[in-house]
């Protein structure tokens, strides 16, 4: 069965489309500036080749047509027809407490990832468009939610409460929801694939250290801790997010620079982070080639940033009174040795040792501790759109 993967934003839309049994990638692409001028489709096949398709596309509906489209293209398609196409799995950033796992999508499902939408509502909509979409487009087509706090469901109340009045997480649902589950979730069951081992029978601690960036507890195969909070601004310090900081900069800043909670918010949410302290980017490439230059904010930030995570580790070391492996995930976790060199500087006291010549490595499995480690350290590549894939594939074929 073909998997069609999408993941929605209120103007894009990032596809791939995967056969569920051997799990190849046959297609992928992304659609840009939807509802704006100058759409384009960007499609790419399994043997490399790349179609810039240059056509308006005024709304979604219109940007999946196109899509499939492309991938029935006599030229560069992969497959013939619609009909080939099996069903359908969307990434939906926030389920609530409404869903501790993924789900079929029913007109109830979509009820109730509207009213999550106050948790994200740079996302819910977004995602939700995506799914209206795709069911105008393909109407016999069963379609899968799978949703990035899913995975989280598990942490007990004592690691997703806050130290708030308890009426407000009674009214309004104010809680620790953690993200990036899907990849979590994928990157420990490949972990204990690697080292060989039944995953309940380990404690994991995975750092997803992207633009975005988080970490997570997962003992016994479950979340039990998770650095992002009731939205992602929670946690690390990230390519554009602050990361934690004290809840009175909020109105602190809002008086010295008279601005509103939504202005401040929008500095911490798009101009904090790598970017804020360094004054350079976001991008860690950029950020790193200013170190090797000697930029003492650079240098500054990339230690901050290897601290922190370093930080989240030690504290999900005592939650879980113990770990078996650390694994390094994410464009930064896969492909940054550096970043892993600095963040090992700091697990001496587990035992924890890096090799330096197995860490040499970019974007596949590797085990890169020494064998006399007492803690794995492994870098991990994540695969989200095939976790979703499988996720579609276990819910259509029940």
């Amino acid at each position: 069965m073909n998997i069609l993967v999408i993941n929605c934003g209120s103007s894009s839309l990032k596809y791939q489309l995967i056969d569920s049994v051997n799990e190849e990638v046959l297609a992928k692409g992304l659609c840009e500036r939807i509802g704006a001028a100058g759409s384009v489709l960007t499609h790419k096949t399994a043997d490399g080749r790349k179609e810039v398709i240059e056509e308006p596309m005024p709304n979604h509906t219109v940007a999946v047509k196109l899509v499939i489209t492309a991938l029935t293209d006599a030229e560069y398609g992969c497959i013939k027809s619609l009909d080939e196409i099996g069903a359908v799995g969307h990434r939906i950033v926030h389920g609530g407490e409404n869903f501790a796992e993924s789900v079929i999508i029913t007109e109830d499902t979509v009820k109730a990832i509207e009213e999550c939408s106050d948790l994200a509502p740079l996302h819910n909509p977004a995602n939700l468009i995506g799914v209206n979409a795709c069911k105008e487009v393909m109407k016999d087509v069963p379609m899968v939610a799978v949703f990035d706090t899913a995975f989280h469901q598990t942490m007990p109340e004592k690691a997703y409460i806050y130290g708030l009045p308890y009426e407000y997480y009674e009214k309004y649902k104010i809680r620790r929801y953690g993200f990036h589950g899907t990849s979590h979730q994928f990157v420990s069951n490949r972990a204990a694939e690697m080292l060989g081992k039944d995953i309940k029978d380990l404690k994991i601690i995975v750092c997803h250290l992207g633009n975005g960036a988080s970490v997570t507890a997962v003992q016994n195969g479950k979340s039990i801790d998770t650095s992002m909070g009731m939205t992602p601004l929670e946690g690390l310090l990230m390519g554009t997010r602050s990361g934690d900081i004290d809840p009175a900069v909020v109105e602190y800043i809002a008086k010295k620079e008279n601005l509103s909670v939504e202005e401040v918010l929008n500095i911490l949410n798009k101009k904090s982070g790598m970017l804020g302290l360094t004054g350079i980017s976001s991008d860690a490439r950029d950020v790193e080639a200013a170190v090797k230059e000697g930029n003492e904010r650079a240098i500054l930030t990339v230690t901050t940033f290897a601290y922190r995570v370093a930080k989240y580790i030690g504290a999900y070391t005592a939650a879980m009174n113990g770990v078996d492996a650390i694994c390094f995930t994410a464009g930064l976790g896969e492909n940054h040795r550096l970043l892993r060199e600095r963040v090992a500087d700091y697990l001496g006291y587990l035992g924890a040792e890096l090799d330096s010549v197995r860490n040499d490595v970019a974007g596949e499995d590797a085990v890169i501790s020494t064998d006399s480690s007492k803690v794995a350290l492994l870098v991990v590549p994540t695969n989200e759109e095939l976790a979703i894939a499988r996720e579609t594939k276990r819910l259509v074929e029940k």
